[in-house]
């Protein structure tokens, strides 16, 4: 069955379409208008191996809150949704990603039960013109609509730009261990109560 997902979502402040192929080879076609944001994801397909598209249309002439967030709700709906019944897949999967002076980690356990650990710092405001408080609230966005349990943490940086780039790639590789399939447990959903 491919695992795969495509998503509209409109609303009075963003319009997105996205679609996700969990099985891809890590193409990315993303335009946001925020092109730092534009940059993480594709990063993030490229080192998940994830065909990702994404279209936004937001009211980026207010900020880029809105944009943010909402594409990172339609992401993690879209990762949840492709997975299915979650059956034969790892569940778990944790990175460790250096990226210059810049070292972040990101485990997740695609459990069901939504939930962030975010221990990150910035040592200033923005990167490019996207405020640096906004990659919390993307992945914030992403762990609860993707009903995922995720922890990311900073464990060493200063450059900003190095910083969220670790984070983006450390969740990618994380994110490609746990939706793998597992020759071990072949079609059963892995949890001992039977459904995730």
């Amino acid at each position: 069955m491919p695992r795969t997902a495509s998503l509209t979502r409109t609303t009075s402040e963003t319009d997105i379409s996205l679609s996700l192929d969990l099985d891809g080879s890590g193409r990315a076609q993303v335009a946001t208008g925020i092109g730092f944001l534009d940059h993480m994801l594709t990063a993030l397909a490229r080192h998940a191996l994830f065909d990702l598209t994404v279209a936004a249309k937001g009211d980026l002439h207010i900020d880029f809150h809105h944009t943010a967030e909402d594409v990172g709700i339609v992401l993690g709906k879209a990762l949840n949704q492709a997975l299915g019944d979650k059956r034969g897949i790892r569940r778990f999967g944790h990175a460790v990603v250096p990226m210059d002076e810049a070292l972040a980690e990101a485990a997740i356990d695609i459990s069901g039960r939504p939930f962030l650990a975010w221990s990150v710092t910035f040592t200033r405001d923005k990167v490019g013109e996207m405020d640096t408080e906004l990659f919390e609230e993307f992945f914030r966005a992403f762990a609860m609509n993707a009903l995922i349990t995720l922890h990311v943490t900073q464990k060493a940086g200063t450059n900003a730009h190095h910083i969220a780039e670790g984070c983006f790639k450390a969740l990618a590789r994380a994110l490609r261990m746990a939706v793998e399939p597992d020759p071990r447990v072949g079609d059963a959903i892995p949890s001992t109560k039977g459904s995730l």
